[in-house]
């Protein structure tokens, strides 16, 4: 660690004694004690989403009140949507989608209509990680995910993590808004110290070892270049199962502990039970395990049998560099190509389904 990254770790330190927050001291104590129990980080791979750069600032706010209420900023590159995409085909497809619902509900300018669907068009044809549309500049996102581990495996919730208020198990899993919508990409705002420390360490990160592909290791130590900061986004939680000796994931990025136990009970309940055809003994050991697993309340482990399922806290990084976050890497893979995803539309808002 250089001389500087000290000197910025120890102003956090002195802001977080002058801000005598005791909530935010015994986090930080959380954080401390993770680093110990869980020295080394596990890589799950990259992670897609999409960012705007908005002239405005306010990341495409529909909502004028929502809008006015932020305080004035220059223009910085802010999410529009989660950094959660498997690939970044999965993230243009949602920028096409993007486009076209505000050329059909957010303007009655034939021009601005007209504007937005040339870009639909493009995106339905080309693999574009980065358009301008609008005076706004939107760019597909390259994340890295990954989870903290030890000798007790991975990392689960710390007592410190937020949770919902109603910690309820009834009706969907989701419905704690995802943190990343409208997170600034913007390097340097770390108000923790240790959060600060793990971005100096990541800065130096890049993909090594015989089990990844030359492509990939050499665009990775590339990155570190084109890249050289970090910005650490929203932490989240997971459902992992351990699997061949290791944890395989399970399911969605959740935004809380609780929504990620709630996901795992749905899925032992009523998801995997049809998808992979349980019998009716099955079924009811995965049922009461999940009875166990919800009158337990807080738990971030349960068996059934043979298999194991653990909570886990999930972290990601966006680089960043002169001209903003890192777009898709040329050795990141995707399933398919881009694709027409909705009718067609006139300048003027008419669809049409024929074609």
């Amino acid at each position: 660690m250089t001389d500087d990254w000290k000197r910025q770790i120890d102003r956090l330190h002195q802001d977080l004694l002058r801000r005598d927050d005791p909530a935010e001291w015994v986090a930080e104590v959380d954080a401390v004690d993770a680093s110990r129990r869980y020295p080394d980080l596990a890589l799950r791979g990259p992670v897609f989403g999409l960012a705007v750069l908005d002239p405005a600032g306010t990341a495409d706010a529909t909502d004028a009140a929502d809008a006015a209420q932020k305080p004035e900023r220059g223009p910085e590159w802010r999410l529009l949507k989660p950094v959660t995409d498997g690939t970044p085909q999965d993230t243009r497809d949602t920028l096409n989608s993007h486009l076209w619902f505000k050329a059909k509900d957010d303007t009655d300018d034939p021009v601005v209509r007209r504007e937005l669907l040339g870009a639909v068009a493009r995106l339905e044809r080309e693999p574009l990680d980065e358009l301008t549309v609008c005076d706004a500049r939107y760019r597909i996102v390259r994340g890295d995910e990954f989870a903290r581990t030890g000798q007790a495996g991975l990392e689960p919730p710390r007592p410190t993590d937020l949770e919902p208020v109603d910690r309820t198990w009834d009706g969907r899993s989701d419905t704690t808004p995802s943190p990343d919508r409208d997170f600034a990409l913007v390097p340097g705002r770390e108000t923790s110290p240790m959060a600060a420390a793990m971005k100096v360490a990541l800065q130096g990160f890049a993909y090594s070892g015989a089990r990844f592909p030359t492509a990939v290791r050499e665009e990775s130590e590339r990155a570190r270049t084109a890249y050289p900061d970090v910005v650490l986004l929203p932490v989240g939680f997971g459902v992992a199962e351990r699997r061949f000796g290791g944890w395989q994931p399970r399911g969605a990025l959740m935004p809380t502990p609780h929504e990620a136990r709630r996901l795992l009970v749905d899925a032992m309940v009523e998801f995997w039970p049809e998808l992979y055809k349980f019998g009716d003994a099955e079924r009811k050991r995965y049922a009461q395990a999940a009875e166990e697993f919800k009158a337990a309340g807080r738990a971030n482990e349960v068996r059934v049998g043979d298999k194991a399922f653990q909570i886990c806290r999930i972290e990601r990084m966006v680089r960043t560099g002169p001209d903003g976050p890192e777009p898709p890497r040329p050795s990141d893979v995707d399933d398919y190509g881009p694709t027409k995803i909705h009718p067609t539309m006139d300048e003027d808002g008419t669809l049409h389904y024929d074609s």
